[in-house]
This record gives structure tokens, sequence and C-alpha cells, in this order.
């Protein structure tokens, strides 16, 4: 569904540019209704022989920093679907760059069958425990759907935040 929206919204996926996995079937699927695809890849990774060799852009990099800093450069948001430790590592560090300034792009959890309820709730509790402001919180979107969470990311508004940490002043 996800990569029939991005088509649809005349958006090009930029992703790490493997054949496996889901997003290696999003990317097919991207292809197959006419959308383009980005992949940045590694070179250790593409001697591993996983790139998709049929995206209409591949990129290899010379390591993961650079394909990060690649992605973050091209991309004008960030999706992070059910994954293992580097989706969350990926989605966490585009977060982070944003509530620091780097960049005023959404982040977003496409929370499919509940995947990400529990790490919603560890963020809100992150709040509670006042190691996170709300107005940074809100910056990770959550939706169950691809439509919606497109929809939502379309109309993203960073925060005005001039100082995200209160010094004491002397």
């Amino acid at each position: 569904m996800l990569g029939k929206q991005l088509v649809k919204r005349e958006i090009t996926l930029v992703y790490g540019g493997a054949s496996v996995g889901i997003m290696g079937e999003i990317a097919d699927t991207v292809l197959s209704v006419g959308g383009e695809v980005i992949g940045i890849m590694p070179q250790a990774l593409a001697d591993k022989e996983i790139s998709h060799k049929g995206l209409t852009d591949l990129r290899v990099v010379r390591s993961m920093h650079e394909r990060k800093a690649m992605m973050e450069d091209i991309s004008d948001g960030f999706i992070a679907l059910p994954g293992g430790m580097g989706t969350i590592e990926e989605i966490f560090e585009v977060l982070t760059w944003s509530q620091l300034g780097y960049h005023k792009k959404p982040c977003a959890l496409l929370n499919i069958k509940g995947y990400y309820d529990a790490l919603a709730q560890f963020l809100n509790h992150t709040v509670e425990e006042q190691f996170v402001k709300p107005i940074h919180r809100e910056m990770i979107l959550i939706e169950e759907k691809s439509d919606q969470l497109l929809d939502l990311m379309a109309a993203y508004k960073p925060p005005d935040v001039d100082k995200w940490i209160k010094r004491n002043e002397t």
C-alpha cells in the first residue's frame, strides 16, 4: 500500500537499495506502478550482491555513515516501517538531527498492526519522566495507515524552538 501511495503522490522512494526484505518489496511495488526509486548502499553490502538491480538509480557509497548522510540530504522525509535495530537506529538518528535543528523534515513510524505501540508508549514515558519535551515528542509522527501517515507528513510543521537545553544563567 505504501508503495502505491508514494507513486500516486509522485514521491520518489529513497531507501537502502536492497533487493530483499520489506523495503525490497516496496521498491518492487513502486517500480511496477511506474514510480522512481533511488537506492543508496555501502560498498560492503553491494559486495554481498544484495543490491536491487532494477532501481531508477543505485548509488554505491563507501560507508554506512556516507549512506545515511546522503539519504538525509536527498530525502524530504523519513518513514520507518517495522524492522530491527538498524531501522530503529536510523529513524532515531534523523529524529535527533531534527530536534537539533539540522533539518526540518518529518520523521514517522508506519505502525503496521501495532508494531510500534510499545515504542510510542516508551516515548510518552520519556516525556512523563521529563527527559523529552512534549514538543519534541510530537516530532515523530505515528500512524497505522500509509495514506494517513503521508497526509500527516505533508502537513508537518516543525516546531519553532530556539533553545532545546535549559542552561543555568548566572
